[in-house]
């Protein structure tokens, strides 16, 4: 019996500390197009095949489109948010090579804490 309760709480450990790596504040800051970083800033194209470390993260194939919302400044300048259909994430923008510029100023705005949670099929998750 109380082998069963080790491994119950061993899970549960495992499972808080995988919340906190996936709620993990990846930079104060952002550049966006506008005030609400809902215009698309640019239009890439994956170089590589890249997978995420967690839920927050875009995965994409070598050749796909993904349209760029955002790029985190200041702490963490490699990740950019952007979508792929119905996906979205973030990916480290040296996976990518930008094939057109859709804005041409760009707004610095702080980050919220709802940017660094999951979104899985219209539902927040912090995973």
């Amino acid at each position: 019996m109380s082998r069963i309760l080790d491994q119950r709480l061993l899970l549960l450990v495992i499972s808080f500390s995988a919340s906190v790596q996936s709620t993990k504040v990846l930079s104060e800051w952002k550049k966006c197009g506008d005030p609400e970083c809902e215009k698309a800033m640019s239009r890439v194209q994956a170089t590589t095949d890249y997978i995420g470390p967690d839920c927050r993260y875009l995965n994409f194939k070598t050749g796909e489109e993904i349209i760029v919302y955002s790029k985190l400044s200041r702490e963490n300048e490699n990740l950019w948010t952007g979508s792929k259909g119905k996906d979205f994430g973030y990916f480290p923008r040296d996976a990518v090579k930008v094939e057109e510029v859709l804005i041409e100023e760009e707004v610095e705005v702080l980050t919220k804490e709802t940017d660094f949670l999951c979104l899985h099929e219209d539902k927040d998750t912090s995973e």
